[in-house]
């Protein structure tokens, strides 16, 4: 795969989006109005069994029809396009359906629409097929984030800290993998490509078993309709031919999911004003959405001897009352047998301070399944992350290191002591500071890394962070007062 070259493709296509930026499109809505036409063009040139995919759908739905047409027609045409693509029952392609399901223009230029088409129409895509056009789109994507940052506590995960925790979970064929939180996809997408490698892109397995798994192994859930539209374009394209569904994992919607082999998930870091509704939820079966109730969704969504990642803010783990009895309940069930503490900076708030939980369910009961809990504190006296010093799969080798080649977490593992990164604590001592998991023993030099930032959207990413953080303390108190409250009701 040529990556310099799909780095070129990538920036083409970016570039597109300074002629629009006069008009009032931002980047996400760019690379929103980007998926509905690159899906046009991808139909367009990709094959499958030797015939191009536009053949699904009737004529006047592809891509040279809407060429062809110039000025303020094309415009109107590609208006009620979008409309018809989602809705129409003169084909059938639920992929492209999920796409434009409810898909309208931000364009209000046909000069726009025409520099779009332009732009993709130049693109060389015998060899952006070559290179991969699943890698492309993704690269589109990684500009998005980078330059969207996050909205409503719904961080975007960094590529390098997927790649590890894929590395460390080892997917294999014909797993049951979840996401109930997948966003665009990424840790969907990551495991399918760590599986495809395994496999020699499937030849390695039988027809029934490559058809499972593009089709029936891969389940999630994204509540936000345009981060779902961009989850079925990029699993379209890296070659998982179901998408995940449009719904709330913290509703009853969630039923539908079998239970799975492998949870991998980073869930939005707020808590939100709606409350949970799950029959079988009792450890925040009332609690507003947010951290702790995707935490209990995980470890009720595992088989007994299933394992997850889980990508949590740091109040999930010193968080008191329910969170208590949340960690408390996790920690009976399974053995949470590692918490990788990361640094700051890398979700594009450098006060957001983030952690991974490794843990692999034992039973249904409460048996004490932990009996210790290894700690890797990746944050302290860390570099700042940021533009200028970007996360990378580097740092984190030596936790890779640390944590050993069982996704169980089981390999004879060693001790640091104070002065080093990696420690172990009992439940028992972890029982001492009231379940609290927030358990750190390095010096922590966040003031004076933030004195290195250079860049004003770090900084200002610093300042918000910190806001955020202040605030969160605040709700939390806030709810352990109301829950006082009602306790004396």
């Amino acid at each position: 795969m040529n990556g310099q070259r799909a780095r070129e493709t990538v920036q083409k296509l970016w570039n597109a989006s300074k002629s629009l930026q006069g008009g009032g499109v931002s980047y996400y809505e760019y690379v929103t109005e980007l998926t509905y036409l690159l899906l046009l063009k991808m139909l367009s040139e990709v094959k499958r069994n030797g015939v191009k995919l536009e053949e699904r759908l009737p004529p006047e739905f592809r891509w040279d029809t809407l060429k062809k047409l110039e000025g303020e027609q094309r415009l109107i045409r590609y208006r009620e396009l979008l409309l018809q693509l989602g809705t129409s029952d003169r084909f059938d392609f639920p992929l492209v359906k999920q796409v434009y399901t409810d898909a309208k223009t931000s364009l209000t230029k046909a000069t726009a629409l025409t520099s779009l088409i332009t732009a993709i129409d130049a693109v060389d895509w015998y060899a952006a097929e070559e290179d991969g056009l699943g890698d492309l789109y993704e690269g589109l994507l990684e500009r998005t984030t980078s330059e969207r940052k996050s909205k409503a506590g719904q961080y975007f995960t960094p590529r390098p800290l997927i790649e590890t925790i894929i590395h460390l979970m080892k997917p294999k064929v014909g797993e049951i993998i979840q996401d109930p939180a997948a966003g665009t996809g990424g840790f969907l997408i990551a495991a399918h490509r760590a599986i495809m490698r395994e496999t020699d892109d499937l030849f390695g397995v039988s027809p029934e078993v490559a058809h499972n798994q593009r089709n029936n192994v891969y389940q999630g859930a994204e509540l936000i309709t345009g981060t779902h539209r961009l989850n079925t374009m990029n699993l379209l394209l890296h070659g998982i031919d179901t998408p995940i569904d449009c719904i709330d994992a913290l509703t009853s919607d969630a039923e539908k999911f079998a239970k799975a082999d492998l949870i991998l998930t980073n869930p939005p870091f707020n808590k939100f004003p709606e409350r949970v509704s799950r029959s079988d939820f009792v450890i925040t079966a009332v609690a507003a959405k947010g951290p702790l109730p995707f935490v209990e969704h995980v470890v009720r969504g595992l088989k007994v001897g299933g394992r997850a990642a889980i990508v949590v803010p740091d109040n999930t783990l010193f968080e008191d009352n329910m969170g208590r009895d949340l960690r408390n309940w996790l920690m009976d069930l399974c053995d949470l047998h590692t918490i990788l503490r990361l640094p700051t900076g890398i979700f594009y708030a450098q006060g957001v301070k983030t952690n991974v939980i490794f843990l692999t369910k034992k039973s249904e009961d409460r048996v004490g399944a932990t009996k210790a809990v290894w700690f890797y504190d990746l944050r302290a006296q860390m570099p700042s992350f940021g533009k200028t010093r970007t996360l990378t799969t580097a740092d984190f080798e030596p936790f890779i290191e640390a944590y050993g080649d069982d996704p169980h977490g089981t390999v004879k593992r060693v001790d640091e002591g104070e002065g080093g990164r990696f420690r172990v604590f009992t439940r028992a001592e972890i029982g001492k500071r009231n379940d609290n998991l927030d358990i750190t023993w390095l010096r922590d030099d966040t003031e004076v890394a933030e004195e290195g930032l250079t860049e004003p959207d770090d900084i200002a990413a610093a300042i918000v962070g910190h806001l955020r953080a202040a605030l969160e303390e605040i709700e939390a108190v806030s709810d352990e007062l109301a829950e006082a409250a009602e306790a004396i009701e």
